[in-house]
């Protein structure tokens, strides 16, 4: 079982700043990777950046160089730090993780989520 605790969401308004943080417990060692999701009303959830156990990073191409992922092992956390935010940001931010248990299977696992709101 692996839990995550988001903390970091609030009220920003457009061109400010935030720092997501994913704090992950229970069987962490099993962790292949981890990302940050987020979903919109009425919209699809989507990817907003990952990073694997080899600290090999992805993101969604309309946020790449907004948004920086990073990981610190030591603390079983992974941080989302959101710089230049715009209106259009604003969503419901998701913790994942994939997790190995045993073989070939995997578990994804999802925080509570945290709001991000971008306003004047």
């Amino acid at each position: 079982q692996v839990q995550l605790v988001e903390s970091g969401g609030g009220l920003v308004q457009p061109g400010g700043s935030l720092r997501l943080s994913c704090v992950a417990s229970g069987s962490i060692h099993s962790i292949s990777a981890m990302g940050w999701y987020r979903q919109a009303p009425g919209k699809q959830r989507e990817l907003v950046a990952s990073i694997s156990s080899s600290d090999t990073t992805n993101y969604s191409d309309s946020l790449r160089g907004r948004f920086t992922i990073s990981r610190d092992n030591a603390k079983n956390t992974v941080y989302l730090q959101m710089n230049s935010l715009k209106p259009e940001d604003t969503a419901v931010y998701y913790c994942n993780a994939v997790s190995k248990v045993v073989g070939t299977t995997f578990q994804t696992y999802w925080g509570q989520g945290t709001q991000v709101t971008v306003s004047s």
